[in-house]
């Protein structure tokens, strides 16, 4: 799905990767924004277009979520959604936990192996402050 504006930035429907391409190459349009990709249409605007209602739907779920842009469609039998753009969205949540976890083991083995290396021996007849000796 590429977010496609009119010519003085409204939004009017999405369209496809295949069309915006084609827009793109007869110059009837130009890139708007990379990510999300978004192109600028040069020759509509957004009150010569038919622009037709879109509702976001979730469906939370403990793992992964699912979200839907549907276009609404008023039919004599009721409502019609037409799906235009479906996506998931994986939970970080057990993630987190687990990822703390690692870099904290992975911490406590650097410490002792690095504590381990950095201590010289002692020297019995050398004083450990840095002193002069004299008692």
């Amino acid at each position: 799905m590429v977010f496609v504006l009119d010519k003085h930035k409204k939004p009017l429907m999405p369209c496809t990767p295949k069309k915006a391409r084609l827009l793109l190459a007869r110059g009837r349009a130009v890139v708007h924004r990379r990510y999300p990709f978004v192109i600028r249409l040069k020759d509509r605007r957004v009150e010569e277009s038919v622009v037709q209602p879109l509702v976001l739907k979730i469906d939370p779920g403990s793992r992964t979520s699912g979200m839907a842009v549907v276009r609404v469609e008023a039919t004599p039998q009721g409502e019609v959604h037409h799906g235009v753009h479906l996506a998931e969205v994986r939970h970080r949540g057990e993630q987190v936990p687990q990822g703390m976890a690692a870099p904290s083991a992975a911490l406590a083995d650097w410490q002792c192996a690095s504590l381990g290396a950095s201590l010289w021996p002692v020297d019995a007849h050398r004083p450990l402050g840095g002193g002069t000796g004299q008692i």
